[in-house]
């Protein structure tokens, strides 16, 4: 078991097609973990594992592996670029420590760049970063570096600088260390070698060194005295770049080529030096039975603490992934689910490395680890020792936006398909499974058309099924355009007891994408004592979740009703005669009458386009936006390309991507993105 101060949980986040795969690849090869570099342009990278990522050389499912760099042990995850699978890197960063993002020297931040790295910053994420695929045409160090100063509002500073770009790029500047790093392509780049600054390279790297100082000592307080002076020594620079990387009042840029197998050992070195162990972050706040905040320390010796991250149905085998967050795991021992309340007992405990593992016989504070036996076990529930019971921040899940009707070939093909649909929902929490009331059709709702695709595929290569398809339909919301309010009476036998209620409430529209709020009305007296008196907190409890459950099913569409303020105005109670069932009911008919008296109307989800074009194109781009119903926002020069932005609605963007890609010549790049629920 790795001592926890030499752990470090790291994640690779970046838009796709940015070479984080790549660069997986090489930092795996050269701290000896793999004995050949695949390549994802072949299909054969060691973390793209799945036929459906090697097909479409993109990253899909995030694929977690161990490697050893000097004293440390890395804990890597890969995850996807692809917006359609956010949900992967969502997981992911909720339980990493430090993460390295990388930029394109040509594309620069791109859009997912920019999702992935907000994403971090919400979860307090230390990173560091690096410039990749420096030897491409039109590679542009110092535009990226400025680019992720103004879209991401990162303070970035160059440690390592590139010798020449493009065809010309040669070696790596380290300003650090004043020396410059060239890479043997013999053996593929494992031998790095350093030599001190020629005259030359010293000058063309004093610049960005004084930046580096100046920018460190504005970030780190107990560097800036030493600076001032002048008296500091390479300890105090790194040193200082430490705490400011850990602070994230700085991020530490690095470059390459990793393809080229360029600058890939500085950044295994950073990963080590600059990014945190689970001892250097804050830990994480639990809340127990009682509703009470408990901190759980990284310590092993404490009783066992662990986040599920990610669930996999493999062979009939339920794979649970797990961050270990304080004591230590043992095979054969129980863990409690303070989610469900059951408990389950471990069996094999693995180290994961990509679709491979290596077994463990125990685990401890800080790793991550997969294992078998959390039969009750769901992304984002917390597992404990029975004497520690608490419950850690869950992991949210996105909003599926579009649906397909799936219905089997034949009777035996249903079957196969309802398991396999329980099988891929319990995986992935952005997939949602329904069967259509009205027509007994299985409907799926996905983030995406590539999502529901690789659904798709996957049921026909795991499965041997394809069932039909229906063409991709919008999800909907519904929301409200004016006050009404409505009062009802519940009084029916269900089953041999006869119920009854009464409750009267308002409802009133709220901003768009502020959510639904519920609330109780001023009809009770403000002393809680008088309150229970007249209404118990069991049958107020009743009402509101009858108003909660009535929600989810608006009359226009079925789907769910946001964006609305429901305000319970009366709970009328009768002594032996008002029961549970009865508030309940009662709420939800005075819900649904207020609806319709507030004139509900339809949402539809808007989607945020961002299209990358050449000039000579982007008159044609603009044209085609608009003919989808798009809205141009902002337009500006992006590496020698325009960038043009703006919404759509999703049902018209059916098919854009490839009316696009004929009408540009495959020159444009598009990136779409859930941005809200609106009106038509």
């Amino acid at each position: 078991m790795p001592s926890i101060k030499h752990i470090r949980n790291i994640g690779i986040i970046a838009h796709i097609d940015a070479g984080k795969t790549t660069l997986s690849e090489r930092m795996l090869f050269y701290s000896r973990k793999i004995h050949r570099m695949g390549e994802v342009h072949d299909g054969a990278a060691t973390m793209d594992y799945m036929p459906e990522e090697q097909e479409r050389g993109i990253t899909i499912m995030s694929a977690c592996t161990t490697c050893q760099w000097g004293e440390d042990t890395i804990n890597l995850i890969d995850t996807p670029g692809h917006v359609d699978f956010t949900i992967e890197v969502e997981r992911s960063l909720r339980v990493l420590d430090g993460a390295v993002g990388v930029f394109c020297a040509v594309g620069g931040v791109e859009p997912q760049s920019e999702t992935v790295w907000r994403q971090s910053e919400d979860f307090g994420v230390p990173k560091i970063a690096f410039i990749n695929k420096i030897d491409r045409l039109g590679a542009d160090f110092e535009a990226v570096l400025e680019a992720m100063r103004q879209r991401l509002q990162a303070n970035a500073v160059a440690v390592t600088i590139p010798l020449g770009q493009g065809e010309n790029f040669s070696a790596v500047l380290d300003l650090v260390n004043e020396q410059t790093l060239t890479f043997d392509q013999a053996d593929q780049g494992q031998t790095m070698h350093r030599a001190p600054f020629t005259e030359q390279e010293a000058a063309l790297a004093a610049p960005w060194r004084e930046t580096l100082l100046e920018k460190l000592a504005e970030a780190d307080d107990a560097f800036v005295d030493r600076y001032l002076e002048g008296a500091f020594t390479l300890t105090d620079v790194n040193a200082a770049l430490r705490r400011a990387t850990l602070a994230r009042t700085l991020t530490p840029v690095f470059c390459g080529s990793a393809l080229r197998n360029m600058g890939v050992q500085p950044v295994l070195d950073a990963v080590c030096s600059l990014l945190p162990s689970p001892v250097d972050v804050p830990a994480p706040v639990g809340r127990d039975a009682e509703g009470r905040d408990i901190v759980v320390e990284a310590t092993p010796d404490a009783p066992a603490v662990a986040l599920v991250f990610k669930v996999l149905l493999e062979n009939g085998r339920k794979l649970a992934f797990l961050r270990m967050y304080a004591g230590r795991i043992h095979e054969g021992e129980n863990l409690h689910n303070t989610a469900s309340g059951k408990d389950d007992r471990l069996g094999r405990i693995y180290r994961p490395h990509a679709d491979r593992r290596e077994q463990l016989e125990c685990a401890g504070a800080g790793e991550i680890v997969v294992v078998v036996g959390l039969r009750s076990a769901r992304t984002g529930e917390t597992y404990t020792a029975r004497e520690r019971q608490l419950s850690l921040e869950s992991i949210d899940a996105y909003a599926p936006v579009i649906t397909l009707a799936l219905e089997p070939r034949n009777a035996d093909e249903s079957k196969i398909l309802d398991e396999a649909l329980a099988r891929y929902t319990e995986e992935d929490p952005t997939l949602l499974a329904r069967l259509d009331d009205d027509t007994g059709t299985r409907m799926v709702s996905g983030m995406g058309e590539l999502h529901l695709d690789v659904l798709l595929e996957r049921m026909k290569r795991e499965y041997g099924i394809s069932p039909r398809a229906s063409n991709p339909q919008v999800v909907l919301r519904e929301t409200v355009r004016k006050e009404a309010e409505a009062a009802a009476v519940f009084d029916k036998e269900l089953g041999k007891e006869r119920h009854q209620g009464s409750a009267a409430l308002r409802v009133a529209p709220r901003a768009r994408g502020t959510g639904n709020t519920v609330e109780v009305g001023d009809f009770l007296p403000q002393d809680a004592a008088e309150a229970r008196k007249i209404l118990p907190r069991v049958y107020l409890d009743a009402a509101l979740e009858g108003v909660r459950d009535a929600l989810q099913s608006g009359d226009l569409t079925g789907y769910p009703v946001e964006d609305v303020a429901v305000t319970l105005t009366a709970v009328d109670r009768q002594e032996g005669v008002t029961t549970i069932p009865g508030c309940r009911m009662a709420a939800g008919q005075a819900l649904r009458e207020a609806l319709a008296a507030a004139t509900p109307v339809v949402m539809e989800p808007v989607m945020r386009v961002e299209i990358t074009a050449p000039e000579d194109f982007l008159g044609a781009s603009i044209t085609l936006f608009t003919t989808c119903g798009g809205k141009v926002e902002d337009m500006e020069d992006h590496g020698g390309r325009k960038t043009l932005r703006g919404t759509a609605p999703l049902r018209r963007l059916f098919g854009f991507s490839t009316s696009l890609r004929s009408a540009t010549q495959g020159r444009t790049g598009l990136v779409m993105t859930f941005d809200r629920f609106d009106l038509p």
